[in-house]
């Protein structure tokens, strides 16, 4: 959707550093949802494992779009990680990764601050 209405009008990376904040939100929430769902305990070692499985099948997932369906060379999808726009994107990627544990952190430092209120 973004080659088509965005790219056009203000450029791609441009239109990569708009789309990003609105992934990551969405992401944000379904993260959110996923954590309270299978139960995944605030501690570092399984927010991060959940983050890495995410950011890893987003990986393979990108790439087997990108080689089988669009028909894009290895060469080719490494240099789309050589532009501003690749980065900016890598970047988001991730930031999506890490979001379970960030939500651990805040959701612990949220009853820290809750327990420290009662002494």
């Amino acid at each position: 959707m973004r080659v088509f209405l965005l790219v056009p009008r203000v450029g791609e990376t441009v239109a990569v550093l708009l789309e990003a904040p609105l992934i990551l939100g969405a992401s944000w929430i379904v993260s959110r949802r996923s954590v309270n769902r299978f139960a995944v305990p605030t501690a570092a070692a399984p927010r991060l494992a959940m983050g890495s499985i995410a950011f890893g099948l987003l990986i393979v997932a990108e790439t087997a779009l990108s080689i089988l369906v669009v028909g894009t060379s290895w060469a080719e999808l490494l240099d789309v990680y050589r532009s501003i726009p690749g980065v900016v994107g890598l970047a988001a990627q991730v930031v999506f990764g890490l979001l379970p544990f960030v939500q651990a952190l805040l959701e612990n430092r949220r009853h820290q601050n809750r327990t420290d209120s009662f002494l």
